[in-house]
């Protein structure tokens, strides 16, 4: 088959799968949350409560699609739209098995963080176009949380670009076969980790909506599409950060002969989705004075040593 199309083919069946898979996530979280909590859960509209994420479609298709009157329209309508671009694109250049991948670029680990750091414009744009105080402080917040995360992001991944010696994603998961690179960068893995939380704006980093402080703070003011845009673009940045745990520091999609290679990739994907999940319901959301605090004396100089441990180590093994 032409490269060309075949990247086509594999963009649109990335697309459709990522649509669907964010509104099964919806019942996922809701029965893993339950689980967590010691109650049932959806367990009426359908079997098991299945049923619950068409009902959620059909509201939100079905609620009026109100923009404010104070609003800065071509913004408010814009913002929702770039938290979806941005990380659809960010799946371009993961790989989810040999050659299933859509863009195979030599620059990989580059464009997803330049896909990270454009979707926060997002969630900015959306409380400053909304023209209200709520949702100004929950953009703000962002911008604040931005700050203290994106500069230890990258550099918690130049260890394993160090170790591989390429930025190509692909090239990450073949130089795992000996050893998951989780085992030589648990230090760079955790700050991904944490890195990661924040990114995707997810309690305990849910610091720019904290519904008990901001009334959903820089989406308070959206309905309808727009709405749920944003909300399918938080469930796609959960997954995309996911696969690239898995991607960056657990083999990717390595592992033993007995399932093809897609599904472990899948499987170890949905283990990280899971614990993200589980881990809302288990851990108390900071201020977001203490999390720039955390980010800027502790985490951003960890990175740094890690990142110098590592070039130190394999100047000398290579020496």
């Amino acid at each position: 088959m032409d490269p060309t199309l075949q990247s086509v083919l594999l963009g649109l069946a990335v697309l459709f799968v990522l649509l669907h898979l964010a509104g099964f996530l919806i019942w996922v979280e809701r029965r893993l949350l339950a689980l967590m909590q010691d109650r049932l859960g959806p367990n009426r509209a359908g079997p098991f409560g299945l049923f619950i994420i068409v009902a959620d479609i059909i509201k939100i298709f079905t609620k009026e699609d109100w923009t404010p009157p104070f609003a800065d329209r071509p913004v408010f309508v814009l913002a929702p739209a770039i938290i979806m671009i941005t990380a659809l694109l960010g799946f371009t250049v993961v790989p989810f098995a040999p050659g299933l991948v859509v863009m195979d670029s030599n620059i990989g680990v580059l464009f997803f963080l330049a896909m990270s750091s454009m979707g926060i414009y997002s969630v900015i744009l959306g409380g400053w176009a909304s023209n209200s105080k709520y949702s100004l402080l929950g953009g703000l917040r962002m911008s604040a949380q931005m700050f203290s995360y994106e500069v230890f992001m990258g550099l918690a991944l130049m260890g394993i670009v160090i170790l591989a010696g390429s930025l190509n994603l692909s090239d990450i998961v073949e130089a795992q076969r000996g050893m998951w690179f989780v085992v030589p960068q648990f230090v760079g893995f955790v700050l991904f980790l944490i890195a990661g939380l924040a990114e995707s704006h997810r309690l305990p980093f849910d610091l720019p909506e904290a519904e008990s402080e901001l009334v959903a703070g820089f989406h308070g003011e959206y309905s309808s599409m727009k709405f749920g845009m944003f909300f399918v673009g938080e469930y796609m940045g959960l997954t995309l950060i996911s696969a690239l745990i898995v991607t960056f520091f657990f083999g990717g999609w390595l592992g033993p002969a007995f399932l093809p290679p897609v599904v472990w990739f899948s499987l170890k994907t949905a283990a990280f989705i899971g614990f993200f999940i589980l881990l809302r319901a288990a851990i108390p959301r900071p201020r977001y004075d203490q999390l720039l605090a955390w980010g800027w004396k502790y985490l951003l100089p960890l990175s740094l040593l890690n990142l110098v441990v590592t070039a130190v180590v394999v100047l000398v093994r290579h020496g």
